[in-house]
C-alpha cells in the first residue's frame, strides 16, 4: 500500500505517526511546505518514507508527480493549497481522498460561505474528512460530510516517547514535586503569553511558595518577553532535549486565546504533567478533566488565571503528583498506533 500526504508544515508528532505507519505500509510519500523558522524542528524518517518539497513543483508538475507515485490513498491538509486540491480532484472517485482540518465551527461569514459552496468545491476533491475531535467534526458535518465519512483522532502526540519520559522522571517527583510551571509554544499574541506573564507575576508575589515559570519557544514577541526573577526564557528547544526541562518542572500551562487543537497538551499529559489551559484550547476536550488532572480558565481573563495559579501553587506535592498520573492515563486515548489503524482501516 502507498499512502500520500499533501501536508503543510511538518511537526515531530506527525513524523512519529508517519514512521509508525511506515512499519505497515509499503511506501509513505509526503509533500510538505517549508519548515517554520519559528519552530525549526529536525526530523528523521524511516527508509520507506519519501519526502518532497512543495516549492519544487508547480501545480501541474505536482499532479504528474503524484500520478507517478500512484497512491492508494491521499490525505490532504485542508483546502488552502490549490495544487493539492487539483491532485485530489483528479483522483476523487478512484481512491480515497481525505481532507484533514482542525477548524472549529464558529458560524463566521466565511464559514457560512464555505458551507454553501462545499458541494461544488470540497466535495469535488474529497471523499472523506479526518479531524482531531468533536469540535472539528461538527464543522465537517456542516460542510456536508456524513457521519460515516468523518473520522476523529487526526492529531496524536508521540505517546511512546513521552510515556517513556513519564516512567523515567515522574517517580522522582513524588517526594519533592518541582514548584515550576512550564510553557512550551511560540511567542505570539494568540498564545496568550502576556496574560500568562502578568497573571503569574501577580500570583507569585502573593504566595509564600517560591514558584517559577519556565518558558520554551521563540517567535515575533520574543524580544518583548517579560523579565522577572521568577520567569526564565530558554528559547527554542528541540524535542530530544525536552527531558531536562520536564524533569525539573511540575505543571504545564497553555493560555492560548485561540488554539484549534494543541498537540502539546497531549504531549505534556503523556509525560505526567498536571495541566492548566484556557477554554479556547481544543485538546482539553480529550485530555483535561477540570479538578481531576488540571484546571481550565477563561481565555484572556488575567484575574481568573491569577486566582487559578494561586490555587495550584497552594496544592501539596501528593495532590500534584496524583494529577500528573491521571494526565498520563488520559493521554492514552489517542496514540500513533490508533492513528495508523485509522489510516489503514477506517479511511
Amino acid at each position: 500500500m502507498k499512502i500520500l500526504f499533501l501536508y503543510t508544515e511538518l511537526a515531530g508528532y506527525f513524523v512519529s505517526c508517519i514512521n509508525t505507519l511506515s512499519q505497515k505500509a509499503d511506501e509513505v510519500h509526503i509533500v510538505r511546505w517549508p519548515v517554520n523558522k519559528e519552530a525549526p524542528f529536525e526530523f528523521t524518517f524511516a527508509t520507506n518514507v519519501f519526502v518532497r518539497n512543495r516549492s519544487d513543483f508547480t501545480n501541474g508538475e505536482l499532479l504528474q508527480e503524484v500520478k507517478k507515485i500512484n497512491p492508494d490513498k491521499i490525505i490532504c491538509s485542508g483546502w488552502i493549497d490549490k495544487g493539492y486540491l487539483a491532485v485530489c480532484r483528479a483522483f476523487k472517485g478512484k481512491i480515497p481522498t481525505i481532507m484533514s482540518m482542525d477548524n472549529h465551527w464558529q458560524g463566521s461569514a466565511r464559514q457560512q460561505v464555505m458551507r454553501l459552496i462545499a458541494p461544488f468545491t470540497l466535495h469535488r476533491c474529497f471523499s472523506q474528512a479526518w479531524v482531531p475531535g468533536d469540535a472539528q467534526k461538527s464543522y465537517a458535518l456542516k460542510l456536508g460530510f456524513t457521519e460515516d465519512k468523518i473520522c476523529t483522532g487526526f492529531y496524536s502526540a508521540d505517546t511512546g516517547h513521552f510515556s517513556e519520559l513519564f516512567k523515567n522522571i515522574h517517580p522522582q517527583k513524588k517526594e519533592n514535586f518541582p514548584r515550576r510551571i512550564i510553557y512550551a509554544g511560540r511567542y505570539i499574541e494568540s498564545k496568550g503569553i502576556h496574560t500568562l506573564w502578568n497573571a503569574f507575576i501577580k500570583a507569585v508575589e502573593k504566595t509564600q511558595y517560591p514558584w517559577e515559570l519556565w518558558c520554551l519557544g521563540t517567535g515575533e514577541l520574543y524580544d518583548q518577553r517579560v523579565i522577572h526573577p521568577n520567569i526564565r526564557h530558554f528559547g527554542f528547544v528541540q524535542p530530544a532535549d525536552l527531558k531536562r526541562y520536564l524533569s525539573e518542572t511540575g505543571v504545564f500551562i497553555l493560555p492560548s486565546n485561540f488554539e484549534p487543537w494543541g498537540v502539546v497538551v497531549h504531549e505534556m499529559a503523556a509525560s505526567g504533567m498536571p495541566l492548566i489551559c484556557s477554554d479556547k484550547v481544543g485538546a482539553v476536550s480529550l485530555f483535561l478533566q477540570p479538578g481531576v488532572n488540571g484546571f481550565l480558565f477563561e481565555a484572556g481573563n488575567e484575574k481568573g488565571l491569577e486566582e487559578l495559579l494561586l490555587k495550584v501553587m497552594a496544592l501539596n506535592d501528593d495532590e500534584l503528583y496524583k494529577m500528573g498520573e491521571l494526565s498520563h492515563e488520559l493521554a492514552q486515548k489517542i496514540t500513533p498506533q490508533s492513528w495508523v489503524e485509522t489510516v489503514l482501516t477506517k479511511l
